[in-house]
């Protein structure tokens, strides 16, 4: 049985290298552009907080990587995500498509900015 992992890092280096290279650039989108948010593993993924809420998280497949920005951040960018499958305050992005890392960022962003008004 696969060791699940405590630490973001352990959690990228359990995928294959193609994969693992992905992961790493949503972790850097993620980290500049909400560079005041923590970084842990909850519900089994690297997951990011800002002001003591959550902001998104992320996941790999063997497919696709799951990105969860809770339901507000899938509402906000529903025009963006509507070509991608969905489910509430979850996306998913297939590997055989190039990776909408702008589209993440502008996520974050919103994210972060809805946080610090609550």
């Amino acid at each position: 049985m696969k060791q699940k992992a405590t630490t973001v890092e352990e959690y990228i280096q359990s995928f294959p290298t193609d994969i693992q290279e992905i992961l790493a650039t949503i972790r850097k989108t993620i980290t500049q552009n909400a560079p005041d948010a923590v970084e842990s593993i909850s519900y089994g993924m690297p997951a990011y907080k800002t002001h003591n809420k959550p902001l998104v998280y992320f996941a790999g497949y063997d497919k696709h990587i799951g990105f969860y920005a809770t339901p507000t951040g899938h509402e906000q960018f529903a025009k963006q995500l509507a070509k991608y499958k969905q489910g509430k305050g979850s996306v998913q992005f297939p590997l055989n498509e190039p990776m909408p890392y702008e589209l993440i960022a502008e996520i974050v962003k919103f994210r972060v900015a809805e946080n610090e008004k609550k």
